[in-house]
């Protein structure tokens, strides 16, 4: 049982990776009401993907603070475009769990929201890019995207598989999407 929760709580804070590399540099005070184990457990995880980063990519301290800056700068436009991707899959499977009924209007205008957030997650990697260019290497950003990639690839095989969803507001299992809608 407590390995469980540890291993739940490590899977949280990789996940979060996947949404945000600032998360795991920011020095932001802890979150109000959340358990003191966890922020310690957290923390040690941050320093410790700090430690990794800074060793893979042979950082000089000066390079690992500017990191950490850039992080923190790039942050809430990161959460904010990881929000609207984890949103969206939502409101258009629910238009199409409608069948017949879907609003065409709502399911348009959903698509072409996508094709936004896209184009808003390419141009803040892009913006990110220029500001790491201005103290790292080509290699070291390489390296950098690598390992973001390779962290946020172990968080999903981390995540637990097959785990039953929630019933809805009625207390029923809510109906599958189709195929491809996830």
């Amino acid at each position: 049982m407590i390995f469980r929760r540890h291993l739940a709580i490590v899977i949280v804070a990789i996940a979060g990776f996947s949404f945000t590399s600032a998360s795991l540099f920011a020095q932001s005070e802890p979150s109000r009401g959340q358990n003191p184990r966890r922020q310690e457990l957290e923390r040690r995880f941050k320093e410790r993907v700090g430690e990794l980063v800074q060793r893979r990519l042979q950082l000089t301290p000066d390079q690992m603070t500017r990191l950490q800056a850039t992080n923190r700068q790039f942050e809430q436009r990161r959460i904010l475009v990881a929000s609207q991707e984890r949103d969206l899959p939502k409101e258009l499977r629910s238009q199409l769990l409608l069948g017949d009924k879907a609003d065409q209007n709502k399911v348009s205008q959903l698509l072409e929201q996508s094709f936004r957030i896209q184009r808003q997650r390419l141009d803040l990697a892009e913006s990110e890019q220029r500001e790491l260019a201005k103290f790292m290497t080509p290699v070291q950003r390489a390296k950098y995207f690598g390992l973001q990639n390779e962290l946020r690839k172990r968080a999903q095989e981390l995540r637990p598989r097959g785990v039953k969803r929630p019933p809805n507001r009625r207390g029923t299992l809510r109906p599958k999407a189709p195929r491809g809608i996830r």
